[in-house]
């Protein structure tokens, strides 16, 4: 039987991702009912800043692997840290974010591991004793819980967004354990890191996502979701037909070949809920469609739909929340 649950605390531009509180707050309640520790794994060099806080958030250790190799991410360097450092504590689950690292590194560890790894996970929870994950199958049409019964550690890798983020506890305090990684060999080369500028918040964390499908009809026409999403706080994203069309680029795509989403709200525009974009998108908490064609799929899994033109609902949103929120 393994000991503790450890949560991969990914970070990008010097930040903890949001998921890594997410998945710390389902963590520290598996680990109250087991009687276990919660110990959360930086992996970096001269990463110890982001370790503060996350004692607040449920981790009462948090593992600290550095190395100059370490700086940036790659498949064989973050392997070798974070499996090495399983395999000498033996903790009884590993969980990371389901996103384009979390998923990469989980593959890899479990392998390494040979342990059991439950992907793309929108609920954790313990029954009968076995902690036991809710996942989407079927292009999320259903769900199903999941358990590994057998393979130790259990791993998973957790939506963002999927799970709320727990109040902190001011003054909480977690140990903070340095460990000298040896990453050996690594075979990939990070010649380049591209990062495209943008006041808006990541698509798979955003909160609020305002998204734009063929109906869109041009790619100039997206500036009018742009100036929604901006009103609002949101994300922009894209269907793959906008995508394919030349109106988006793929790093806007939702869907089952592009990001996987689970904000607050969601709103439709001009999309006609394909299975492919349906798949990316249905666990939206709520799901607003705008659509002039009352027929469309996209609301059948609408909680609030309009039938209109979106050229000249969306305008009218925008000014309707500007007013709402002081932004005139």
């Amino acid at each position: 039987m393994g000991k503790g649950i450890w949560v991969y605390a990914e970070h990008k531009d010097g930040k903890i991702k949001k998921v890594t509180y997410e998945m710390l707050g389902a963590a520290r309640q598996l680990a109250d009912r087991l009687g276990e520790e919660v110990a959360a794994v930086i992996i970096g060099h001269n990463a110890g800043g982001l370790a503060a806080g996350l004692g607040e958030y449920g981790a009462d250790k948090i593992y600290l692997v550095e190395h100059e190799a370490l700086a940036v991410y790659t498949t064989d360097g973050y392997t070798r840290a974070l499996a090495g450092l399983a395999k000498e504590h033996q903790p009884l689950a590993i969980f990371l974010g389901c996103t384009v690292q979390g998923r990469d590194l989980a593959a890899q560890v479990a392998q390494r591991l040979q342990a059991g790894l439950c992907t793309d996970c929108t609920g954790v929870e313990l029954q009968d004793g076995q902690i036991t994950f809710t996942r989407p199958i079927y292009a999320g049409k259903a769900f199903v819980q999941a358990r590994i019964p057998e393979a130790r550690p259990v791993m998973a890798t957790i939506r963002p967004n999927a799970l709320p983020v727990p109040q902190p506890v001011a003054g909480r305090a977690a140990e903070v354990v340095t460990v000298a990684a040896e990453p050996g060999d690594i075979r990939q080369i990070v010649r380049e890191m591209v990062r495209q500028v943008s006041s808006r918040p990541e698509l798979t964390e955003a909160d609020i996502i305002v998204s734009g499908g063929r109906g869109m009809k041009a790619a100039e026409n997206f500036r009018i979701l742009e100036e929604l999403a901006d009103v609002l706080g949101a994300a922009v994203g894209a269907s793959r037909a906008a995508v394919d069309a030349g109106y988006a680029p793929h790093s806007m795509q939702v869907g089952q070949t592009g990001k996987t989403v689970s904000p607050q709200l969601y709103i439709a525009c001009g999309i006609s809920g394909a299975i492919q974009h349906l798949a990316g998108m249905s666990s939206s908490k709520v799901i607003v469609a705008i659509n002039k064609d009352p027929e469309a799929n996209i609301f059948k899994v609408a909680d609030y739909g309009i039938v209109g033109d979106l050229f000249e609902v969306v305008p009218l949103l925008t000014q309707e929340f500007k007013k709402l929120l002081g932004k005139e």
